[in-house]
Parts: structure tokens; C-alpha cells; sequence
């Protein structure tokens, strides 16, 4: 597996991570606990050195397992893990809290959870409009300062947000959903990490399975897959999207790839500081995810996958309106 530099901050890590939140959390009932600790060291027979988890999956249970599965690893891979969450009244991890005291909790409770003596990259989940992001750079240049941490993340971030939290202290990686079938970051936030010397680490770039060509209009999810009361996953938006799925199997077809090969070859083709986690629970998927690292799309393949999706209209939201966070400004 190829490795990829982090900006400017020189954490090195292979060219595509494992994303691990489907493992317990989000894409219907949590998967076998054993099968995720093989899948999980799998990965890092193959190359794998960076893995993203947060407290809110599942929750806590999925730094739990991240920290059983990569137990035998230490030093040799990167666990990145958020802060910046708290349950609502009704219990659901949709209420914000990045204030310092917060945080250096959190930090506490993820070190023994993930079972290490420094978390190495911690992300803010979500800004958190009620913080100034100044003191939540600040939280965290202390937990750097005392060893607890070695990389400070922010997560769905906008420009003046990292700008100024990367003025107190340097800003390794950003993460934000980025695909072809989501490509906002490409507006001022990849710009502005280009600038500054910052990482960029896109979540679901297989557009939450359906770049993968494996879904369509009659796919049906477990009720508790939150794909449910996506709007951009209702079949009259599955139908409509699947001309993108289309030109990723076009493409697919002359390199020998699958689409979500070709899909994750693109975002690597983007910038050479672009990590994607794409995440899944099935051995073939890790492997097929892999194989994309050794896709080279030439200039003329990635002209003509420009043009093609430029003349592509997305169908549908990419969260529904009440779970669509600010991404600060």
C-alpha cells in the first residue's frame, strides 16, 4: 500500500484508511464483533495504517472494538477518534458540546477505551457554533502539550473556521464527506487546505455504498440503516442517480475495475494529500477498496470524467434537513 503525508504535519499513513463506523453504528444491526477484529487486522496485513473512529458510534462501543482489533499493532498504525458530542434529553448523540473541560473529558474516556497512551489524531465531529473555536484549538493544544494527543483534526469544517483554529494550533486533517456525488469541499475548503498545509480526509467516498454500483431503485436496508430517511437514497433518487454509477462503470470497464475502485481512484487522482476511509464489514469490499490505490487514471480519463459528471444533476439531499449540520463558516 502506498503512503500519503498528511499536509504539511508529516503523519504519514497508507493511501486509503477504513472507515469503522458502519461496524457498530449507522448501516443497521453492529456486525459480528469477532469478524470486525478480523476484517480490521486484515487490513493492516494489507497495508492499512489508518483507522477512524468516534465516541458516538455505536455509542462508545466502537472504540472499544478499534482498540481490541489494533491491540497488537501499537506504533505501527493511526487511530483517529472525535470529540464534541453529548445525548439530548431523549437520549441521541445529536446535541454539540466542544467547550475545553468537555473535551479533555472525552479524551480521557477515549484513551481507555481505545486503550493507548496518546490518541493520534482527534477531530472535532462538528462545529459547535456555542465554542469559539479558538478555545477548542486550545483544549487541544493542551492535550498535545501533555501528551494525550499527537494530531489535531476538525470535521465538516468551513474556510474561517479552520483558519482560525489552525492559528492556535496546527491543523493536521480535515474530514468531510467528499465523492462525485458530493463535491462541495471543492469550492473553498480544498483550496484553502492547499494553502495552509492541511490533509484532507474525505468520509463516505463511495457516497455511503451507492458509488459502488451494488444499490439501485428496489434495494430495500434494515429499518435501522439510516440510508432510511435519507432523501438522496429514496428509490426515485436511487433511480435518477444511477447515470453516475454509469460512468463510473463505463470507466471502470476499460481499466478492468469496479465502480467504486474507479471512484476511490478519482478522489486519490485529486490531490496527493487526500486520504479516503471508505468503510465496510466484508472481506471482498476491503479488498476490492484497496485494489483502487493501484487504478492509475490518466489525464485523459479524469477529463472525461469531469465532463461527464458536470452535465450530472444529483437527485436528492445528503442528509435530511433536521441532521444536516452546520459546517461553520
Amino acid at each position: 500500500m502506498q503512503k500519503r503525508r498528511l499536509g504539511n504535519s508529516g503523519l504519514e499513513v497508507s493511501a486509503i484508511g477504513l472507515g469503522c463506523m458502519g461496524m457498530s453504528f449507522g448501516y443497521g444491526p453492529p456486525a459480528d464483533q469477532q469478524e470486525m477484529i478480523s476484517l480490521m487486522r486484515s487490513a493492516v496485513e494489507r497495508g492499512v495504517t489508518l483507522f477512524d473512529t468516534a465516541e458516538v458510534y455505536g455509542p462508545f462501543t466502537n472504540e472499544e472494538l478499534v482498540g481490541e482489533a489494533l491491540a497488537p499493532f501499537r506504533g505501527e498504525v493511526v487511530i483517529a477518534t472525535k470529540f464534541g458530542m453529548k445525548p439530548d434529553a431523549e437520549g441521541r448523540w445529536s446535541a454539540l458540546d466542544s467547550r475545553p473541560e468537555h473535551i479533555k473529558d472525552v479524551a480521557e474516556a477515549s484513551l481507555k477505551r481505545l486503550n493507548v497512551d496518546a490518541i493520534d489524531l482527534f477531530y472535532q465531529h462538528r462545529v459547535d457554533p456555542d465554542v469559539p473555536i479558538e478555545d477548542v484549538a486550545g483544549a487541544v493544544k493542551d492535550l498535545i502539550e501533555e501528551g494525550k494527543v499527537k494530531h489535531f483534526g476538525l470535521s465538516e469544517p468551513g474556510v474561517e473556521t479552520i483558519r482560525r483554529a489552525h492559528a492556535v494550533q496546527p491543523v493536521t486533517a480535515v474530514q468531510s464527506e467528499y465523492s462525485l456525488w458530493w463535491r462541495r469541499p471543492e469550492g473553498d475548503v480544498l483550496p484553502a487546505l492547499e494553502e495552509l498545509g492541511i490533509g484532507f480526509v474525505p468520509f463516505s467516498p463511495l457516497g455511503k455504498g451507492f458509488l459502488t454500483g451494488k444499490i439501485n431503485e428496489t434495494t430495500t436496508f434494515d429499518s435501522s440503516d439510516f440510508r432510511n430517511i435519507v432523501p438522496r437514497f429514496t428509490p426515485e433518487a436511487r433511480k435518477a442517480n444511477q447515470v453516475l454509477v454509469d460512468l463510473l462503470r463505463t470507466i471502470g470497464g476499460r481499466k478492468k475495475a469496479t465502480p467504486a475502485q474507479i471512484a476511490l481512484a478519482w478522489l486519490l487522482a485529486e490531490k496527493p494529500w487526500i486520504v479516503p476511509i471508505p468503510g465496510t464489514t466484508k472481506q471482498e469490499r476491503l479488498h476490492e477498496n484497496l485494489g483502487a490505490a493501484e487504478i492509475e487514471l490518466t489525464s485523459d480519463d479524469l477529463r472525461e470524467i469531469e465532463s461527464a459528471a458536470s452535465k450530472i444533476t444529483v437527485h436528492g439531499a445528503r442528509y435530511p434537513e433536521n441532521l444536516e449540520r452546520t459546517t461553520g463558516r
